[in-house]
C-alpha cells in the first residue's frame, strides 16, 4: 500500500491584536493568511468505487476546511477571550458582526494548534492530518506536523 499526502492550499483575511504583548503587534493588525492543509492516507482502491484511486476528494477536505476555519475567520477580528478585554469585546461586537473570542492569544502558532484539532475530528477514516503551514505575510510562517504532536 502506497501512502499518499495531498495538500490544499486556502486563504482568508483576518485581523488580531495580541493582548499584553511588548511589540508592535498588541495593536489591533490584519494579516492575509494562507493556510497549507496537508492529510494522507493509502488511495481507495476499488473499481467499482468512484473516488477509486483517491486518498480524499479535494472537495471534501475544501468543505471541512472552509467549515471550521475560514467561513469562521476570514474577515473577523480574533481576539484573546479574557477577563480584562471583555468590555472591548463587547463594544466591538455591538458595532462588528465578526468578532471571534478565542480561549488563547491569537498568534499564528496557536492559531495552528486550533485549526489542527478542528480539521483532524472531521476528516474520514482512513484519512489522517499529516500537518499544516500558516503564514502570516509572504516570508512569515509557522508549521504543526502531526508527528511532532503524537501523545
Amino acid at each position: 500500500m502506497t501512502v499518499i499526502r495531498l495538500t490544499k492550499e486556502f486563504s482568508f483575511e483576518a485581523a488580531h491584536a495580541l493582548e499584553g504583548y511588548d511589540g508592535p503587534c498588541r495593536e489591533i493588525h490584519g494579516h492575509s493568511y494562507r493556510l497549507f492543509v496537508t492529510v494522507k492516507g493509502v488511495p481507495a482502491d476499488d473499481a467499482a468505487n468512484p473516488k477509486c484511486g483517491m486518498v480524499l476528494d479535494f472537495g471534501v477536505l475544501k468543505r471541512i476546511v472552509n467549515e471550521e476555519i475560514v467561513s469562521r475567520f476570514d474577515h473577523a477580528l480574533v481576539l484573546r477571550d479574557t477577563e480584562s478585554g471583555a468590555e472591548l469585546r463587547r463594544v466591538l461586537t455591538e458595532r462588528f458582526d465578526n468578532v471571534v473570542a478565542v480561549g488563547y492569544q491569537p498568534t499564528c502558532e496557536n492559531m495552528l494548534g486550533d485549526f489542527a484539532a478542528r480539521i483532524a475530528a472531521r476528516l474520514p477514516g482512513g484519512v489522517a492530518l499529516h500537518s499544516l503551514r500558516l503564514h502570516e505575510t509572504a516570508t512569515a510562517f509557522a508549521g504543526w506536523f502531526a508527528a511532532d504532536n503524537m501523545d
